[in-house]
């Protein structure tokens, strides 16, 4: 394939070598003509282990070369991919000026082209950034319209720099955001024989993925450091602490907890959050990782509570009143605070839980009910039919299997509001709401 690389910074220059290596006729773009003359010569313009013998013996049979020159590239070109750099916030916004100013230049090179070539931008973009700048810009110049008379696809590259020719061959997964099927399928061809999965996904998806990945590596370093802060006041060993909490891969170091929804609850992770932060306050440290997490949480219940009272209808019903499915646990449940807030509000609540079952609780559990929401507890009924007999608004609270079929249950005029994605559909206005999809 014939592939032009725009900018010939980090990603572009490894993203170029590497093409190459694998067979591709590769040219590389690039405004500074120091970067164009060293990879011209078959030196690479950046230190990065293996980098400098691929292009020196790439440039040396000629799979690779390099030009300052947008337009002859992109003319030549079955796919161009953009790499140039994105500096991040600029006068109270994200600065996309070079992104803008190369789509202008490959939209009038498209002019020219006389196929239908592929853009794929490989430079980390906010999502939107393909549909409100790049995607218009390069039709306004090309003349040409996206998705028909030319390919777009989003291509985020999760390279680290120091082993990033080992990362371009062994990707955690392969992401392209594709406008329409033939782009992605280009695009995907380059990496057939790449290990990993291959996710093919909408433009904005592939956006959103790279800084979602970003966003969790810096917490999970922010994360490290408080708790390593809070070991070496207490003379333990902070590296052991994280080397064994490494070890567990079933919750830890897993998708587990991973899954947008409601708020958190149950009788662990408040009270041991504010123990934490207790014991570091008393040690005189700072944890504002750690201190946000509970505000963080009770701002996501807020969100729950506003999605239901937006509805207007004071008929509610809740589906699964303690904090997790198949538990009877009421203790911190936010589905609680939940029912508390919205009777407070004057709503008319009804409250389903096969678990929660006043007559068969023991211990503490029902201690709980009879002694701290014994109103609730008179607004339980005793199936999902008399609580859909009630309701105008449904709350889907906690992942009780025997929820799966309640969409379909739903009379027109009723609303569901899920906070645990009981079911694999997006947010339609007055129907069913994700609480966060």
């Amino acid at each position: 394939m014939k592939i032009s690389v725009l900018g010939l910074g980090y990603v572009g220059a490894v993203s170029a070598a590497c093409l190459a290596r694998d067979g591709h006729e590769v040219i590389g773009v690039d405004p500074n003509e120091v970067k164009v003359n060293l990879i011209a010569s078959g030196k690479s313009a950046i230190v990065e282990p293996g980098l400098a013998d691929i292009i020196e013996r790439q440039t040396a049979v000629g799979r690779l070369t390099a030009t300052t020159d947008v337009a002859a590239a992109v003319r030549q070109s079955d796919l161009s991919l953009v790499c140039v750099g994105t500096p991040g916030l600029r006068n109270g916004g994200i600065d996309l000026t070079y992104v803008r100013r190369v789509c202008e230049q490959i939209g009038l090179a498209l002019r020219e082209h006389q196929g239908a070539p592929v853009v794929a931008i490989r430079s980390t973009l906010l999502p939107g950034s393909m549909a409100e700048v790049v995607i218009p810009t390069l039709e306004t110049f090309s003349g040409r319209r996206a998705g028909e008379e030319f390919g777009v696809c989003v291509n985020p590259e999760f390279l680290r720099e120091g082993t990033a020719v080992h990362d371009y061959y062994n990707p955690p997964r392969t992401v392209i955001g594709e406008l329409n099927q033939a782009s992605g399928d280009l695009l995907a061809s380059l990496y057939a024989q790449m290990p990993g999965p291959m996710v093919r996904t909408d433009i904005q998806t592939a956006e959103m993925v790279k800084y979602a990945d970003n966003a969790w590596h810096a917490l999970k370093v922010g994360f490290a450091n408080e708790i390593g802060n809070i070991c070496k006041a207490l003379d333990v060993d902070g590296h052991r602490v994280m080397d064994i909490f490494c070890q567990d891969t079933k919750l830890n170091l897993s998708s587990y907890y991973l899954k947008p929804g409601f708020a958190f609850g149950g009788s662990c992770l408040p009270k041991d959050l504010r123990a934490l932060l207790y014991k570091a306050k008393m040690l005189d440290l700072s944890s504002p990782i750690l201190g946000a997490i509970l505000p963080s949480n009770e701002q996501q219940l807020d969100r729950g509570v506003r999605a239901v009272i937006e509805k207007g209808r004071k008929q509610v019903g809740i589906l699964g009143f303690s904090f997790k499915a198949g538990t009877d646990d009421l203790r911190e449940s936010p589905i609680v605070e939940l029912a508390e807030r919205l009777i407070g509000k004057g709503f008319d609540l009804r409250v389903y839980d096969r678990n929660v079952n006043l007559a068969a609780l023991q211990g503490a559990n029902r201690d709980y009910i009879l002694n701290h929401i014994p109103h609730i507890s008179r607004l339980m009924v005793k199936s999902i039919d008399e609580l859909l007999a009630h309701a105008r608004t449904i709350v889907i609270g906690n992942a009780a299997p025997e929820f799966r079929e309640v969409p379909k249950l739903l009379s027109d005029d009723q609303t569901l509001i899920d906070f645990v994605r009981i079911c694999d559909s997006r947010s339609v206005a007055g129907v069913y709401e994700g609480i966060c999809w």
